[in-house]
């Protein structure tokens, strides 16, 4: 498999999901303002939506957006528990978690505080982001994981989008049941060596 990436982007939660699972993979880095790979492939030509991340499989087939990726490459291990068994309510509340951290944290939080947007528009948007974050601090008061206390796809997904905080106007000091779920995942060794390879370290 190979995995295109951007250093710190939401591929970082396949990436460290890969490494998770110890799985055989490849990474190549794209420039998506230039559109070209690290080798200089056109980056469209693999995947036309244009962003990352992108897994190519061995037989060549293009698999694109991230809650897609993470539950294909859990299901590859399934003894390893990072996603629960199909048809299993579990199942099901994995799913209720990766939408909600793509549609309510990843795209809520990632357009106007990463664009040039005013100061009232990104006040107006960290206090919605806020609130939310609330939700999901209480959610961790109880349990170690999204899920309970098993380590999911969907923890990898959270900790991606938490790890854009810094600089942008939201600390995680509010909120230390999520500067301590950060952290517990920041320090594990799958997490540590794929922000290793992706020279965040």
């Amino acid at each position: 498999m190979k995995l295109y990436f951007k250093p710190g982007a939401c591929s970082l939660a396949p990436h460290i999901v890969l490494r998770e699972l110890g799985l055989s993979f490849e990474l190549d880095r794209v420039d998506t303002k230039a559109g070209k790979t690290a080798n200089g492939k056109e980056f469209r030509s693999i995947n036309p939506k244009g962003y990352v991340p992108t897994l190519q499989l061995e037989d060549g087939t293009v698999l694109t957006e991230g809650v897609a990726i993470l539950q294909y490459l859990a299901d590859r291990k399934p003894e390893l528990g990072l996603a629960p068994k199909l048809d299993s309510v579990e199942r099901y509340q994995l799913q209720e978690w990766l939408n909600y951290v793509a549609t309510e944290l990843h795209k809520g939080f990632g357009g106007p505080l990463f664009t040039g947007a005013s100061d009232e528009t990104k006040r107006a948007v960290r206090e919605t982001y806020s609130n939310k974050l609330d939700f999901v601090s209480e959610r961790l008061k109880a349990h170690q994981f999204l899920l309970g206390e098993r380590f999911t796809v969907a923890d990898a997904y959270l900790f991606t989008v938490l790890s854009w905080s810094n600089g942008r106007g939201i600390e995680l000091e509010r909120w230390p049941v999520l500067k301590q779920y950060f952290d517990r995942i920041a320090a594990r060794p799958a997490t540590r060596a794929a922000r290793q390879a992706e020279g965040m370290a």
